[in-house]
């Protein structure tokens, strides 16, 4: 985290938006992911064998969070949630999951510890 942080801030990323960017600050390109998982599958023959990619480690990710915490966190952890009502499916309709749940599933996935993060009881942090 501390090695994004530091490339975040020497290439100016704005702090709501993409993080990868080149050197000269511009953000790195679909393309840019693309060539960069070919690079990797030369050097590292599982990932190519694999098929690894930004999708793959998006959808592996968010199977992991669904099925340690259930279907509304997980919608939420992939940004499917903007607060209008568009929940994609009737069941988001009646499940939502609070910023506290989203957090406290990326603490479990990175272990890192999160603010937000839910403790042990089920309580937020910031309410004690």
């Amino acid at each position: 985290m501390a090695a994004l942080a530091r490339h975040a801030e020497e290439r100016h990323a704005p702090p709501d938006g993409p993080l990868l960017r080149y050197r000269n600050g511009r953000q790195i390109t679909d393309r840019r992911y693309d060539y960069l998982w070919v690079r990797l599958g030369r050097e590292l023959p599982w990932v190519r064998t694999q098929g690894i990619s930004t999708h793959w480690l998006r959808h592996t990710t968010l199977t992991w969070v669904e099925r340690n915490f259930g279907l509304a966190v997980a919608h939420a952890y992939a940004g499917h949630t903007d607060g209008r009502g568009d929940t994609g499916t009737v069941t988001m309709t009646y499940v939502r999951a609070t910023l506290a749940e989203v957090a406290t599933a990326l603490s479990a996935l990175t272990g890192e510890p999160h603010p937000l993060a839910l403790t042990e009881g089920g309580q937020d942090d910031s309410t004690g």
